[in-house]
C-alpha cells in the first residue's frame, strides 16, 4: 500500500510538471529553431532561439524592427486551438522524429505597421516617404516595385534581413496581428 501511494505521488508530480511545461510552451515561451537563410546575418540556419508568446495574452503589438515569428498561412483564420496544437505539432522534437517538415512558421522583421505606406526603390524600403536605415540587412535589396503598399488595420508587413533570399510579406502580403505567434527573445548557445 505504501509503494502504491509513493507511485501515485510520483505520477502526480510528473503529470503536474508535464502540464506546467505545456502551459509555458503554449502560452509563454517556446524554443524553436531557424530554418533557412532569410534572416542572415542576424539569425542563421539551425540557430536555436526562444520566442516570447505573451503578446497574445496581453494583446500587445510589435514595434518597428522587432523580430517576430509568424504563421505564414494568412489565407486562413487562426484560432485559439491553433495556439494550443501548433506548438505541439510543429516543434524541434517532432520534426526530428517525423516527416512533418512543413515550414508554416517564419522568422521575420517588422518593417511596417497598420496605416504605413511602403515602397521598394533603389534597393531601399521607403516607409511613409522616408528611406529606412537598416544596418541589419545582409545586402542591398534587388527587389523593386512601382506599387505602394498600405498596411491594413491590425496587420504588419514583415521582411527577412536577407532580402534577396526571403519569402515574406512581399509574397504573401501583410500579416494579420493574430498570425504573429511570438517575438524573438534570445538565441541559445
Amino acid at each position: 500500500m505504501k509503494i502504491l501511494k509513493e507511485l501515485l505521488s510520483w505520477a502526480g508530480t510528473i503529470l503536474g510538471s508535464v502540464i506546467l511545461a505545456l502551459i509555458v510552451i503554449i502560452f509563454i515561451f517556446q524554443p524553436t529553431s531557424v530554418d533557412g537563410h532569410s534572416m542572415d546575418n542576424t539569425l542563421h540556419d539551425k540557430d536555436k532561439i526562444i520566442i516570447n508568446k505573451t503578446q497574445n495574452i496581453f494583446r500587445s503589438k510589435p514595434n518597428y524592427g522587432d523580430i517576430v515569428i509568424i504563421d505564414s498561412r494568412v489565407d486562413r483564420k487562426r484560432t485559439f486551438w491553433d495556439n494550443v496544437i501548433d506548438p505541439l505539432k510543429y516543434n524541434i522534437l517532432v520534426s526530428r522524429f517525423s516527416d512533418n517538415n512543413q515550414q508554416v512558421f517564419w522568422v521575420k522583421r517588422v518593417i511596417g505597421k497598420a496605416g504605413d505606406e511602403l515602397q521598394f526603390k533603389d534597393g531601399k524600403v521607403i516607409r511613409n516617404g522616408t528611406p529606412l536605415e537598416e544596418p541589419y540587412i545582409r545586402e542591398p535589396m534587388l527587389y523593386q516595385s512601382e506599387d505602394t503598399i498600405k498596411v491594413p488595420e491590425d496587420s504588419v508587413f514583415v521582411m527577412g534581413d536577407n532580402r534577396n533570399e526571403s519569402k515574406d510579406s512581399r509574397m504573401i502580403g501583410p500579416i494579420p496581428q493574430d498570425h504573429i505567434v511570438g517575438k524573438y527573445l534570445f538565441k541559445l548557445g
